[in-house]
């Protein structure tokens, strides 16, 4: 950001948030030629009502019959299930062809960028302020170009949210799902939050809620007009100071490739406990591998590696190892892997779960492409 940029007062910011509207179904829907109005599931196999793994997304139509993500597939068929028994359609993901689809997405929406951030395969963050000379219309008159734009070139749907900060824009993109823009002017965050549940504000969850609840709050404005003091006595300092500052429009306007990651993970829940370690350390190699992949595809680098072991009876241990350099070379993280795992199986026990996460996140100008196990430390 420039000198100049720092100058600006952040009411002068204006930020899109960019969410692809059920974007894995989407993206199958897509490539297969699915029926629209047909129930897709995308997850684990479901064994006709018998599977052990989750769901890990669906489109519109199956989320009618209260299917969502991480609901176990099992009881995902009872409530919608496939063929012969109904028409839901039940299918693994098809990691390759969402990369491939996000790529073009998201160089869609970069280039009237002026600072531009992936959040995730399916969300971006924009700083269209200078693109846009600070003015509004010609704002919601750019999601509109940018939305037809990607149905255009990728086929599909997206929407758009509007706002002086990271916040408002994400809340914004929810308003007029799917295919929706919505906009938050300056002088309109107050009209905004009157009466909105406080669960829509990202970072208040059910704890949160419930606390609150029972201090009879249960909208964002309620929370505002008790003010600072006395919701710190309810919530802590901490939390009253943010939700005030969320509801003023002065949390964060910062856009970063970095900003919204902390790490970058994945696991393989096997269909049947597995005892061959071989097997298991094969597929962590592959998952290792496709985590350096998306790191390298953000542009990122990390100097954490953990590997994820769950056990049978869901007995599960996390075991790390972290570098003093931020990298992305993949036979670094391998045998870091390897290594984790060799050292940390508990022989005789069955393997459910395994997973590897690279932390510490860090920009690539920190970058060292060889590293010699003597200077690793033990976490």
């Amino acid at each position: 950001m420039s000198e100049d940029d720092e100058q600006l007062p952040q009411e002068n910011r204006i930020l899109v948030h960019c969410d692809l509207d059920a974007f894995f179904a989407a993206v199958e829907t897509l490539h297969h030629g699915f029926p629209e109005d047909t129930p897709l599931i995308i997850g684990s196999d479901p064994q006709q009502g018998r599977g052990r793994g989750i769901v890990s997304t669906c489109n519109y139509e199956a989320r009618k019959y209260g299917i969502r993500s991480a609901m176990s597939i099992s009881e995902a068929w009872r409530r919608c299930p496939g063929k012969p028994y109904g028409n839901g359609i039940f299918i693994r993901g098809s990691r390759g062809l969402y990369t491939r689809a996000s790529r073009k997405v998201m160089s869609v929406l970069s280039k009237p960028a002026e600072f531009f951030e992936q959040a995730s395969i399916d969300e971006a963050y924009l700083d269209i302020t200078s693109h846009v000379d600070g003015d509004w219309d010609r704002a919601l008159a750019l999601c509109r170009e940018l939305q037809e734009e990607i149905i255009q070139q990728v086929g599909l749907t997206a929407s758009f949210g509007i706002g002086s900060t990271r916040i408002l824009a994400k809340m914004a993109s929810e308003v007029n799902k799917p295919k929706g823009i919505f906009r938050i002017l300056p002088d309109e965050i107050s009209e905004f939050f009157a009466g909105r549940d406080i669960r829509e504000v990202p970072g208040i969850g059910a704890k949160r809620a419930v606390q609150l609840a029972e201090w009879g709050i249960s909208t964002v404005d309620e929370m505002y007009d008790y003010g600072e003091l006395s919701l710190s006595r309810m919530t802590g300092e901490r939390f009253a100071s943010w939700i005030i500052k969320v509801y003023e429009g002065k949390t964060s306007v910062e856009i970063s490739p970095l900003r919204s990651r902390k790490s970058i993970g994945k696991e393989h829940t096997f269909a049947s406990d597995q005892g061959d370690y071989q097997e298991v350390l094969s597929h962590l190699l592959d998952i290792t591998r496709q985590v350096i992949l998306k790191a390298k595809e953000l542009g990122v680098c990390g100097r954490l590696a953990e590997v994820k072991i769950r056990y049978t009876g869901f007995e599960t241990h996390t075991h790390g190892r972290s570098i003093p350099v931020a990298m992305d070379e993949q036979e670094v993280f391998n045998r870091l892997s390897s290594n984790l795992f060799a050292n940390n199986i508990q022989i005789g026990k069955r393997v459910r779960l395994i997973g590897f996460r690279l932390g510490h996140l860090d920009a690539p100008n920190t970058r060292q492409s060889t590293l010699e196990f003597d200077d690793e430390i033990e976490l």
